[in-house]
């Protein structure tokens, strides 16, 4: 795998391979795949000097991010992964600029139960890391949907973590840790209305219950802190994402609330003891893009869900999600992951941002510099394959597909199988995906394959199950063709097909997004011409405005053997 340019726009990524490797039986062999973003805001705003950085950190579907550090000059952030496997991606850095991804916390079948026939939305929810100095120990507590809330915990957040430990007792979602200065830890979390009667749709709880590290079980009762929110009089919906933390000898609950749309916000409380009570700041929201003009330019929306930080020199900053949607009020990236200094009132409140401000998109941090090796900006980015493993961009939805894919036969390529179980079943289809991280973006893949009847491999731009489209040769009656096609609540159909010459096995194959419209074209001259096989696509069906779902888009290759109608029928009850 190659990076070239990153948050400078340079191309000329990753040289083409000579040898043109045979066709398999039954498998599509997948030479390279390039993505290149193209974004108009960086290209137009190139950053001023090397303390500044673009925001979002993380650009594309990295939501509900949560950070910690271990005092030591290393900070950890972590976000949401839902049934994409491998699990929760970890990053490091020493400066909260510069950000590598080290690899992901959930790496196992056995860390991640009940991920098959889950929707693309559903799993790992919210997780939430930090450093135990008690025991120099790192926590990450998260909820499954299909399985109940757990952590899994590591001395060395490098290496691997446990097997989850899961907490029947705390019910709900999005838990969080805190470890207080005494060694005593605790676990809070959103759940629902006191006796489990609701007054209205998105009346939650905030709940709090002591935790013993050296038996990792709860002690004694749960106890209601935040009843509705900040301000019960207004109804307020979805206290959720809880974190507390002691500043000073002062406890702080942070929640958001408003749910992840657009009056998404984030609220801050005080208390003298981690189980409260607490009392909330009359100057809430601490964070919010609500209260904005709907038609202003380029618009953040949907902020909240922070998490705090404080660095080894003293200061704090906070990590949040938050959208960038297009002008017509949709994007396919996403909740991404922001980052901005939290300020500080005269009576200890600490604010993000404040009634009206805007959340920038060029931060500085005075005193530290920014490397070659960020994660925003343009850039592209390739894989050649060469690797003897996946690189950690890679996806898979529900499970390991090791057994669909091998980097070796041949060596130095990525082979797929034709599985039997099409990207819109919820189960482990064969399909890798990688985060879309612009609006405007291309990505192309060199492809070997001599489909039989049925069998499709390619691109997939993925939602979900039912908000896809699938740019592919196939064949049938023993003539080849590309065709584009879109995946709804209805079913697949064509959206165009080109018949092509089979007397090369080799294609390239593209996809062009403007944020707005796809455009999807292949070459049978490796790249020296190219056909559009449909264009003007509309981008919104892969949208989570249409789409709903937590997730944003991912691109990438897939290979099937497409199921007749009654199997396919019979797969969907």
């Amino acid at each position: 795998m190659t990076l070239c340019g990153v948050a400078l726009g340079l191309s000329g990524c990753g040289a083409a391979k000579v040898a043109e490797v045979p066709p398999q039986k039954d498998a599509a062999v997948f030479e390279s795949f390039t993505y290149k973003g193209n974004d108009d805001f960086y290209a137009a705003n190139p950053l001023p000097d090397q303390e500044s950085f673009y925001n979002p950190i993380l650009p594309g579907w990295y939501s509900d991010p949560t950070i910690c550090t271990n005092g030591k000059g290393d900070y950890f952030l972590a976000t949401s992964t839902f049934t994409y496997v491998p699990g929760v991606p970890l990053f490091h850095s020493t400066d909260l600029v510069n950000w590598k991804k080290v690899g992901h916390i959930l790496t196992r079948e056995s860390q991640m139960k009940n991920f098959r026939h889950q929707h693309v939305s559903g799993g790992i929810f919210a997780p939430d890391l930090k450093y135990n100095p008690a025991n120099e120990t790192y926590y990450m507590i998260t909820t499954n949907v299909g399985a109940g809330n757990f952590f899994v915990k590591t001395k060395d957040p490098f290496g691997e973590w446990s097997d989850p430990i899961y907490l029947p007792e705390v019910q709900g979602i999005d838990p969080s840790f805190f470890f207080d200065n005494d060694g005593r830890a605790y676990i809070v979390n959103n759940d629902d209305a006191p006796d489990y009667k609701p007054e209205y749709p998105g009346h939650r709880t905030v709940r709090v219950v002591e935790f013993d590290t050296k038996t990792d079980k709860c002690v004694g009762e749960r106890k209601i802190v935040v009843n509705k929110g900040w301000r019960p009089e207004d109804k307020p919906i979805w206290c959720e994402g809880p974190h507390i933390y002691n500043i000073d000898g002062t406890y702080y609950l942070m929640t958001a609330e408003g749910g992840t749309g657009d009056w998404h916000s984030e609220v801050i409380y005080k208390g003298k003891s981690p189980m409260g009570p607490y009392t909330p700041w009359q100057g809430n929201p601490i964070l919010t893009q609500r209260d904005l003009a709907k038609d202003r330019e380029m618009p953040i929306t949907c902020a909240g869900h922070a998490d705090l930080v404080q660095t080894k020199e003293g200061d704090w900053w906070a990590v949040f999600l938050a959208c960038r949607p297009v002008a017509d009020g949709f994007e396919n990236l996403g909740r991404e992951t922001f980052m901005l200094p939290v300020t500080w009132t005269d009576d200890k409140w600490p604010v993000i941002t404040r009634h009206g401000e805007t959340i920038p998109m060029i931060v500085k941090r005075p005193g530290v510099v920014r490397n070659d090796s960020v994660t925003f900006g343009n850039f592209e980015w390739t894989d050649n394959f060469t690797s003897p493993s996946l690189d950690g961009e890679w996806m898979s939805l529900r499970g390991d597909i090791s057994d669909l894919y091998s980097l070796s036969s041949p060596e130095g390529h990525l082979s797929l199988k034709c599985s039997e179980i099409e990207p819109t079943e919820k189960d482990v289809a064969s399909f890798l995906g990688r985060r879309v991280q612009h609006h405007k973006y291309e990505c192309s893949t060199h492809m070997v394959f001599a489909p039989s009847d049925r069998q499709y491999a390619g691109l997939v731009v993925m939602k979900d199950e039912t908000h896809q489209y699938q740019l592919a040769r196939t064949a049938e009656d023993g003539n080849q063709f590309v065709v584009l096609r879109k995946v709804d609540e209805n079913g697949v159909s064509e959206v165009a097909r080109n018949p092509i010459s089979s007397g090369s096995d080799a294609i390239d194959l593209k996809v062009i997004s403007d944020g707005k419209t796809y455009a999807f074209h292949y070459s049978l001259d490796r790249g020296a011409s190219w056909s559009a096989i449909a264009e003007n696509v509309d981008a919104r069906h892969t949208s989570t405005a249409v789409a709903g779902g937590f997730t944003g888009t991912t691109v990438g290759p897939f290979a099937v053997k497409a199921k007749t109608g009654e199997a396919l029928a019979a797969a969907a009850k």
